[in-house]
């Protein structure tokens, strides 16, 4: 967002000012995709297909229903606009990192920088940004908010096709990016999804992360916690969580193991794209979603052709025998931590195993909310964050 309208003009501290970028989708891109749904038929119907449970993954009349109206959707109305975009160079490449963002005129504003994850992308945080920009003026907003695509989803440059990429370089990519946006002397970070482990690592090794809130922690039983420590929220939690890793976690096995498999295969064809990531936007939420937002984001992964660069992550989390990220010792937040809790999420990590992994000051639980609270509810989220910030910022 750039130029001279309200919450467009960039800091005066910015060390190089981005350039514009117009984040359109060619008119040939978009035929192309609606003749493919039109063309692509849905499986035969079977018992599996069948159950209205979900219990065997979507149902043939949910995809049957969901083509129909992808059909008709209109991508221009979900978002096509002008945003800016920044070189990073990282390791003798170059990356071309697009982001949206909100600036402050204000004086002594926080710097934030706010990270999605898979199946995500930097259209999760429109809502938060929308609130912020209905509640305060430019002249008040208390904020400078950076919220990024992560390399290889959507817009940005991919990963290198000639080495590994590992969060560590995304997490080098975007400190380097606050700094050249003038926020060297220290920002904040908000990250769910793959968005939190990057946020853990930004504020385990990087000094200019000064305050690392999240809302997602999966991680194993650090194995010294007594049970009776649990409350009956966290108890119901764990259950929820100990069943996603029973049935619900096959498909981050697959990005892990076999990611050129599972990348070509629903590359070729837009309704197999939309049955794999539908699911999870049905299976990871308190409620279901509207149609709409599943039919954004699938329609940004096909349109931007992400999926096979997005699910690089996975490799290095989530291949048997590796350690997570928010279990890793060395990714230890010794800096203020703050936690929101919600009790859908894929896998609702108790108070005390969160607090074993950095200096965890706030956690506020809430009664409904799943794994994509900043669209499920994003006036939440933004109000745990700024009461966190509220707490934290001024001492750390």
């Amino acid at each position: 967002m750039m130029g001279s309208e309200p919450f467009r003009t960039f800091p005066g501290t910015t060390a190089t000012e981005p350039s514009p970028f117009n984040a359109s989708i060619p008119d040939a891109k978009l035929v192309r995709l609606h003749k493919l749904i039109e063309a692509s038929e849905v499986g035969p119907i079977t018992y599996e297909g069948l159950q209205q449970d979900r219990r065997y993954g979507i149902t043939r009349e949910w995809l049957s229903n969901a083509k129909e109206q992808w059909q008709h959707f209109n991508w221009y109305l979900t978002f096509d606009g002008p945003a800016p975009h920044q070189d990073i160079e990282h390791d003798g490449t170059v990356f071309d990192v697009h982001f949206l963002a909100i600036f402050s005129e204000a004086k002594n504003t926080v710097p934030a920088l706010m990270l999605h994850g898979w199946p995500g992308s930097f259209m999760e945080f429109l809502p938060i940004l929308r609130l912020l920009t209905r509640k305060y003026g430019s002249a008040t907003l208390p904020y400078h908010v950076v919220v990024p695509s992560l390399p290889g989803y959507a817009f940005p440059s991919p990963s290198p096709l000639d080495e590994d990429f590992r969060l560590e370089d995304v997490a080098q990519i975007l400190d380097t990016l606050m700094v050249q946006l003038g926020f060297g002397d220290g920002y904040a970070v908000q990250g769910g999804d793959i968005g939190s482990k990057i946020a853990r690592l930004l504020g385990s090794v990087h000094p200019r992360a000064k305050a690392i809130h999240l809302n997602f922690g999966i991680m194993p039983d650090p194995g010294n916690i007594p049970p009776s420590e649990y409350n009956e929220l966290e108890k119901d939690g764990l259950v929820h969580a100990r069943e996603f890793g029973r049935i619900g976690s096959a498909h981050a096995v697959e990005h892990a193991t076999k990611p050129s498999t599972i990348g070509l295969v629903l590359s070729t064809n837009p309704l197999a794209l939309l049955a794999w990531i539908g699911e999870k936007f049905l299976d990871w939420t308190d409620e279901d979603p509207a149609l709409e937002i599943i039919l954004e984001a699938v329609s940004l992964y096909w349109l931007t052709d992400c999926f096979v660069t997005s699910i690089y992550p996975y490799r290095q989390l989530f291949t048997p025998g590796n350690i997570g990220a928010h279990e890793n010792p060395v990714w230890h937040i010794n800096k203020p931590l703050g936690f929101s809790w919600f009790p859908k999420e894929i896998a609702p990590v108790l108070r005390s195993w969160i607090a074993t992994t950095g200096d965890l000051v706030f956690l506020r639980r809430h009664q409904r909310g799943g794994h994509f609270a900043a669209i499920e509810h994003p006036e939440v989220l933004l109000k745990d964050f700024e009461d966190f910030l509220g707490q934290v910022w001024s001492t750390s």
